[in-house]
């Protein structure tokens, strides 16, 4: 097979890879987003403390990331037919590659949420903030670097989870290198896509591990946490009362 030949397949599997993984990364990210928010709301000492929630809730995630994706795939055919009308093509893989990724995700932000201080919220809560405020203005904005790291690996698993779709007609670079590179022979289109699949995710990589460091950066160079701003901000009512006694 030429060059010529190749640039054809290698473009629509492309797009196809980007399509799948695109939107499966979208709906992973809104579905686990607040999943591992509320692990950490209803855990033990949590702000939304119910023991029974937080177990049904992880035994759920824990279940979603222990089926292997092919088997996951097989599981949903089903649904997928009912929700895309069809079991074959890159709009059908969306599905269990966004069901799979959601479980995966919501863990990787469990742990990220988990490593803001504590004191943070305790700060908020001392000042009349709610439930809301803390996870809006302290849980989600200290753990944004995490969240943004959690987001790229998420991405680098679901590139390797639709390539795994290709070998059951999802569409994309594993399906070409499958019914190419395997099936007909085509050695040298095979080990492109291996390469281009290599490429990608060392610059998805590069980007995130930029991301994260930037926003990182600039939360150290912002000044004080917020619950030194709120201290701060008490201090001149403070002074006012002891000059008064």
């Amino acid at each position: 097979m030429t060059w010529s030949e190749m640039q054809p397949l290698l473009a629509q599997a492309c797009t196809e890879t980007l399509v799948m993984v695109g939107w499966s990364t979208l709906i992973a990210v809104v579905g686990g987003l607040p999943l591992g928010i509320l692990l950490v709301l209803t855990d033990k000492g949590g702000l939304l403390q119910n023991t029974v929630v937080n177990k049904v809730i992880g035994q759920i995630v824990n279940v979603g990331r222990s089926l292997p994706f092919i088997i996951l795939m097989v599981a949903l055919m089903n649904f997928t037919r009912w929700v895309t009308g069809t079991t074959i093509g890159s709009e059908a893989a969306i599905v269990p590659l966004a069901i799979g990724g959601i479980p995966f995700f919501a863990r990787l932000v469990e742990t990220a949420v988990r490593e803001v201080d504590h004191g943070l919220v305790e700060a908020v809560q001392a000042m009349g903030g709610n439930t809301w405020t803390v996870v809006r203005k302290v849980l989600v904005p200290e753990a944004l670097p995490s969240l943004i790291a959690s987001t790229t690996t998420t991405v680098i698993a679901l590139i390797g989870y639709s390539a795994m779709a290709g070998t059951v007609g999802g569409g994309g670079l594993g399906d070409l290198a499958v019914r190419y590179g395997y099936q007909r022979f085509e050695t040298g289109l095979m080990w492109i896509t291996v390469a281009i699949l290599a490429v990608v995710i060392s610059l998805i990589q590069f980007a995130g591990d930029f991301a994260a460091r930037a926003l990182h950066r600039r939360g150290a160079r912002s000044g004080p946490g917020p619950r030194l701003r709120l201290l701060k901000g008490e201090e001149p009512a403070t002074a006012e009362v002891g000059k008064v006694a």
